[in-house]
C-alpha cells in the first residue's frame, strides 16, 4: 500500500540516444515511475527521429528536460531551436516537458490549442544562490502560475537546513501541483520528506555519482533505505543530527529497524549547523526524536526543556526526545551504556570470565582521549564503574574542566605519549581522529601503546581504525566502536518508538557494514 502519490522520477543522463534507453530500462528495473531525459546531455540530437524513439522505447511515463547553461545546465545553442525540440517532444506523446519560468509565457502560448491532453508542462525555477524567504517562494508560485503550468517546480540551494522548512511551507499550502526541492546535503531532507509534505516528485538517481542536480539520492537509498512509498502525511521524523553526518550508520539501523516492526517513522540524516536553530525551526511533534552526534552535543543540553539527571551530570546530550502531549524537548544519554558495557566484556572476555555482579573496570587506570560529549560520557561511566579516570585532550584545560567535574586527572594529548605510571591501563578514543577519510591517523603512537591491556575507539568508520590495528599488534584486547554504537541504539530505538529494541536485527543489519 502506497502511502503517498510523490512520484520517483529518475534523471536519464546519456550521451547517445542508445545509451539513453539502456539507463531508461534500468530506471524502470530499479521502481521509477517516471524518468527525466535531459536532452542537453546527449553529444548529437536529431530531435525529429530521436524524440521518437525514446518516447516509443521508454516502457515508462517521460518528462523532457533541455535545460540550457542560463537555468544550470548543458545546452549552448539556439534558443528556438530548443524550444521547438520541446514543441515537438510535446507533439510526439511526451508525458511532461519542463519548460524554464523565463521562457515560459511565451512557450505556452506557441503551443496554445496545439498541448495534447495528457501531457503536463512543468514551469520551473532553479536558485543555485539561496533559499529566498516563504514571501518570495509565494510571489514565486504564482509568477510560475501565471504562465499557464500544470506544475509548478521550484529548485533552492540550502545554505542551511533551516531553508528546508520554508520549502515545505510552500509544498503543503499550494493549490496547485508542485515540486519543491532544495539543492546541496543540507537539503537532503527536501528529497525525502516532500513524500510527507505532497510534493508531486522527487528524483533518485541510478548512481551517486551521476546527478542532474546537487544533494540527489540514489533511487536505492530512496525506495529501501528511506522505505520512500510508506511515508505519509502522519509519518514521524527521526533524524541524527551532526557536522559532518553522511558517514552515519544510523539511518540504515534505524529504518530498517522501523521497517521490520512496521513503525511508521522515517530516520535521516541533518547535517546541522546550529542545534538550537534546527530544534526552533522544525517544532512540529512530526519531528519527534533526534540522535545528537559530533560537534552538538553539548550544546544540544542547552536546547532542552528537561534533562535527564545522568546526561545533566556528563554535560552532554546524545538523544532528544521530544513529547507529543506538550512539545517539550527531553534530553538524555545514551553513549556510555553502550560503550561501557562493551568495554567490560572485552574485559571479561580477557579475563576469562570472573564476577558479573563487580565491575571489570574497578580500580582500574581508564584513559579517555577527547573532551566532548562522548569523552565526557565516557569518563563519568567509567568513573560510576570505580575506575580512576585520566581525561587527555589537545587542550589541557578542557580535559581538566572535565576531570574536576568528575574526580579525575588532566593530561595533555602531547603528554600522554610518554604516561604509563603502570602496565595494564584501558584506553578510550572519543574523538573523531582515525575517522574515515583520514584513516590514516591515530591519536597514540604504537609505541605508546604497548601499556595498555584493552583499547576502545568510539569511531566506527572504518571498523578497524590504524588505533585498534596497532593496539591489536601490541597485545591488547580490542573493542570496535560498532558495539558503542550498537549499544546506545538500542535505549534511543525504545525512546523513539515506546517499544522494545529488536537487537538481534540490529546486529543482522550492522553485520553487513
Amino acid at each position: 500500500m502506497l502511502k503517498n502519490s510523490t512520484l520517483v522520477c529518475t534523471p536519464i543522463m546519456g550521451e547517445t540516444v542508445d545509451k539513453m534507453i539502456t539507463i531508461i530500462d534500468k530506471a524502470k528495473a530499479n521502481g521509477a515511475d517516471l524518468v527525466e531525459i535531459r536532452l542537453d546531455s546527449l553529444k548529437v540530437f536529431d530531435p525529429y527521429d530521436d524524440l521518437k524513439t525514446l518516447i516509443r522505447s521508454s516502457p515508462v511515463p517521460t518528462l523532457f528536460t533541455y535545460r540550457p547553461i542560463w537555468e544550470g545546465g548543458r545546452y549552448d545553442g539556439d534558443e528556438n531551436t530548443r524550444l521547438e525540440a520541446l514543441r515537438l517532444a510535446l507533439e510526439f506523446g511526451a508525458d511532461y516537458v519542463d519548460v524554464e519560468l523565463q521562457v515560459a509565457r511565451e512557450f505556452n502560448e506557441s503551443i496554445y490549442g496545439k498541448k495534447p491532453e495528457k501531457t503536463k508542462i512543468i514551469v520551473s525555477c532553479h536558485n543555485y544562490q539561496c533559499t529566498p524567504s516563504v514571501e518570495d517562494l509565494g510571489n514565486l508560485v504564482a509568477r510560475i502560475q501565471a504562465t499557464g503550468a500544470d506544475i509548478v517546480k521550484i529548485a533552492t540551494t540550502a545554505l542551511d537546513i533551516t531553508d528546508v522548512a520554508r520549502i515545505f511551507h510552500i509544498t503543503v499550502h499550494s493549490q496547485v501541483p508542485t515540486i519543491g526541492l532544495v539543492m546541496g546535503e543540507r537539503g537532503l531532507i527536501s528529497r525525502i520528506l516532500c513524500a510527507k509534505f505532497g510534493g508531486y516528485l522527487t528524483f533518485g538517481t541510478l548512481e551517486s555519482t551521476i546527478v542532474s542536480a546537487p544533494g540527489q539520492p540514489t533511487m536505492n537509498d530512496l525506495l529501501h533505505l528511506y522505505n520512500f512509498t510508506q511515508i505519509g502525511p502522519d509519518t514521524k521524523v527521526f533524524g541524527v543530527i551532526g557536522k559532518p553526518v553522511g558517514h552515519s550508520k544510523s539511518p540504515i539501523l534505524y529504518n530498517e529497524a522501523f521497517k521490520s516492526i512496521g513503525f511508521n517513522g522515517v530516520y535521516l540524516h541533518l547535517l546541522v549547523d546550529d542545534i538550537a536553530n534546527f530544534l526552533q525551526t522544525y517544532s512540529s511533534v512530526d519531528f519527534a526524536g533526534f540522535s545528537v552526534t559530533i560537534p552538538h552535543k553539548e550544546a544540544a543540553l542547552k536546547c532542552c526543556d528537561e534533562v535527564d539527571p545522568v546526561a545533566k551530570s556528563i554535560g552532554a546530550v546524545n538523544c532528544i526526545i521530544r513529547r507529543e502531549s506538550d512539545g517539550k524537548l527531553l534530553g538524555y544519554n545514551t553513549d556510555y551504556v553502550g560503550a561501557i558495557s562493551a568495554i567490560e566484556d572485552g574485559l571479561r572476555g580477557s579475563h576469562n570470565g570472573g564476577s558479573i555482579a563487580s565491575s571489570p573496570l574497578a580500580g582500574k587506570l581508564f584513559i579517555v582521549i577527547g573532551a566532548g560529549g562522548a569523552g565526557k560520557a565516557l569518563a563519568y561511566g567509567a568513573k560510576a564503574k570505580g575506575a580512576r579516570v585520566v581525561i587527555a585532550n589537545r587542550t589541557y584545560e578542557r580535559a581538566r574542566d572535565i576531570a574536576e567535574t568528575i574526580g579525575g586527572d588532566a593530561l595533555s594529548l602531547a603528554d600522554l605519549e610518554n604516561f604509563h605510571p603502570e602496565d595494564g591501563m584501558i584506553l578510550a578514543n572519543t574523538t573523531s581522529i582515525g575517522m574515515h577519510p583520514k584513516v590514516d591517523e591515530t591519536p597514540l603512537s604504537k609505541h605508546a601503546l604497548k601499556h595498555y591491556s584493552l583499547v576502545f575507539d568510539a569511531v566506527y568508520t572504518p571498523k578497524i581504525t590504524k588505533l585498534l590495528r596497532e593496539a591489536e599488534e601490541s597485545g591488547a584486547t580490542i573493542v570496535i566502536g560498532l558495539e558503542m554504537f550498537i549499544g546506545q541504539a538500542y535505549e534511543q530505538f525504545e525512546r523513539f518508538t515506546g517499544l522494545p529494541a529488536p537487537k538481534e536485527h540490529f546486529r543482522k543489519v550492522m553485520a553487513g557494514y
